[in-house]
């Protein structure tokens, strides 16, 4: 499984469109995902023994999304990913609240993510 389709198996059973970069759909409460970084978790003898994937994690609606959020962090957090960073922000341009959750997830290199 690549980490795409774990992230979104993680959180379909949130019930909202769950999407990779960019929702183009008509939803007021989407997610939307992407991974801003990786890198060499472990090195032995010259060798990547494993990678950290980072992965950030945006919740948009156009109401009260607290339950959906913490759905979210629940569900990552089952999926062995652990969160280290979120904010909040609100959209000028579409009129939605936006909820940042970033995620790191490592994975053994003969791991296929």
């Amino acid at each position: 499984m690549n980490l795409n389709s774990l992230i979104i198996n993680t959180l379909n059973p949130t019930g909202v469109p769950v999407a990779y970069q960019n929702y183009t759909g008509s939803e007021s409460t989407y997610i939307r995902f992407f991974e801003f970084d990786q890198g060499a978790g472990v090195e032995a003898d010259d060798e990547e023994q494993n990678s950290v994937h980072y992965i950030q994690v945006d919740i948009f609606s156009s109401g009260n999304y607290l339950s959906l959020v913490k759905q979210v962090k629940d569900l990552m957090k089952q999926a062995d990913f652990k969160k280290n960073h979120e904010t909040e922000l609100f959209e000028d341009d579409t009129k939605l609240y936006h909820k940042v959750l970033r995620f790191y997830f490592i994975s053994k290199n003969e791991e296929e993510i």
